[in-house]
């Protein structure tokens, strides 16, 4: 009985949007130009390629993250953005990366196995030919019964994952419908989250679990570790195995696979066919320089009252070490220089200063991010604010994948929806068509959000990132959606300029209350 004045309310708040909208002002012209130079001229592909292909994997505090930053302050310098550098955000730990890794199937026949060592785990210190035993395991009393009899062992645990047909494309992009229903929401929150208190309270105790099985194993003398976490047709997911802290207790080699690989050597365990393996990993920690840095650089504003402040873009630059990085985050990276490139190249003079930033320690907790808006514009904690959070318009943010961007999260704050649906409307024709209440978590423009400043993820076609490229081994180049790239630092491109351009900083939501409760 509810849902016939909810949708009337929605519809009316829709048309008196869309009526505001039109008063906000858009330089068509600009636009024009700002389509022209990013879909005719880009070089987005071409940065990606150096962000993955060249750089590599992209682990935080690792060698390839270091090539990727130092590269993307050379390429910024030399497109004339100017300030470029690295910036301290903090400490963050550990460096570590991979210089071998092998594993094969040597009894009951040779099978070449496919696996990524987990980050910060030691290497095996030369090959280990070892037997594999499973250990099952659903409580830690479970345990004993594999006392005295792990030593120099390899290690798999019992799961209750089966490698399933699919017989839908994995592969997807946002229906008319779906994005409708976005349009029209009401509340920011999504209430349909699969975290539930529940669910959260059973992947604490089954983590908590495995850390007392990974402990009893190194205590007795195991070789190595092997695990998965999923994955389909040759993919598999990768993770931190221990953690970057210089002070982490000793850890031992692991790896994780796949499921086809990984259930083939568990059923022949369960069938009592004795399996032996190969395994050889050398990994690497750095410790030199235990700091984090972002990737910062400028278009000078140009306006006398208005150059101070300053709007910003960016997205995080590093990545896991499976494969390169490419949806998760090269894509969001490669947008966002571009989206500066094609202002550049246009010869743009913002009256705002526009700031890109390409974070870094993302994956382990938005550190970069958080601690660049701690240093610059204030402290969640206690909500004590800096002048400079004062002078910040708004921050746009890229890291759900390859896919074309097809509207934009306000993050519950609704008075710059008129503003929004203005500035999206010159690219309908692209795809771009939604504006949306609801906010979007996991990612930087939370750092933003936290301190009162309005942060705004664009809503992207998922295409297979859930499905294949997320934290995997799949993450490569050849994942990349060249149109669907140009498309996407056409229109941040133009977001950007419109706030560079326009006569007042966006609207901000109320400020949040500090996080600190003592």
């Amino acid at each position: 009985m509810k849902k016939k004045p909810l949708l009337a309310l929605a519809l009316m708040l829709q048309f008196a949007f869309v009526a505001q909208a039109q008063q906000e002002p858009v330089d068509l012209d600009m636009v024009h130009r700002i389509k022209q130079e990013g879909l005719q001229n880009s070089q987005v592909m071409k940065t990606a390629f150096y962000l993955t292909d060249v750089s590599g994997p992209r682990l935080s505090g690792s060698p390839g993250l270091t090539r990727a930053n130092e590269w993307a302050v050379k390429q910024l310098t030399g497109w004339g953005l100017k300030n470029a550098h690295q910036e301290e955000w903090g400490t963050f730990g550990r460096g570590w990366e991979v210089e071998k890794s092998y594993i094969a199937m040597a009894a009951p026949y040779y099978q070449q196995l496919i696996a990524t060592p987990k980050a910060w785990t030691p290497g095996t210190n030369g090959e280990v030919k070892a037997e594999a035993v499973l250990v099952k395991l659903e409580k830690e009393e479970d345990l004993q019964q594999y006392k005295g009899k792990l030593s120099g062992k390899i290690i798999l645990t019992q799961i209750d994952n089966e490698a399933k047909t699919t017989f839908a494309a994995d592969a997807k992009r946002y229906s008319e419908e779906e994005l409708h229903e976005m349009a029209m929401s009401l509340e920011a929150s999504r209430s349909q989250s699969s975290w539930t208190p529940e669910r959260i309270a059973e992947y604490r105790a089954r983590m908590a679990l495995r850390n007392k099985a990974n402990e009893f194993f190194k205590e007795e003398g195991a070789a190595v570790i092997l695990s998965t976490r999923g994955g389909m047709h040759g993919t598999h997911f990768t993770s931190n195995g221990a953690p970057y802290a210089p002070d982490a207790k000793p850890a031992l080699p692991e790896l994780e696979m796949g499921l086809e690989d990984y259930n083939r050597i568990v059923r022949l365990l369960e069938a009592k066919q004795p399996v032996k393996l190969e395994v050889e990993t050398k990994t690497r920690f750095f410790d030199k320089d235990m700091k984090g840095y972002n990737v910062i650089a400028e278009i000078p504003g140009t306006d006398k009252k208005l150059k101070d402040e300053v709007v910003m873009l960016g997205g995080h630059i590093d990545s896991w070490h499976g494969s390169t990085g490419a949806t998760d985050n090269a894509a969001g990276v490669a947008v966002m220089m571009e989206a500066v490139r094609i202002l550049q190249a246009m010869g743009v003079k913002p009256k705002r200063t526009i700031r890109i930033a390409l974070w870094t320690g993302e994956e382990q907790g938005l550190h970069g991010s958080r601690g660049y808006v701690k240093n610059h514009f204030g402290d969640p904690a206690t909500m004590k604010l800096t002048k400079e959070q004062e002078k910040l318009s708004a921050y746009y943010n890229l890291d759900n994948g390859t896919g074309k961007i097809r509207g934009i999260y306000l993050q519950g704050n609704d008075a710059v929806r008129p503003i929004m649906e203005a500035w999206l409307a010159p690219f309908h024709d692209l795809g771009a068509t939604t504006v949306t209440i609801r906010n979007t978590g996991g990612t930087d423009h939370l750092a933003f959000d936290a301190v009162g400043l309005p942060g705004f993820q664009f809503i992207q076609d998922e295409i297979d990132y859930d499905t294949r490229t997320h934290h995997t081994n799949q993450d490569s180049y050849d994942r990349l959606q060249a149109d669907d790239l140009r498309q996407a630092a056409t229109i941040v491109a133009s977001m950007v300029y419109h706030t560079a351009m326009r006569d007042k900083k966006l609207p901000r939501k109320p400020l949040p209350k500090p996080r600190q409760t003592s």
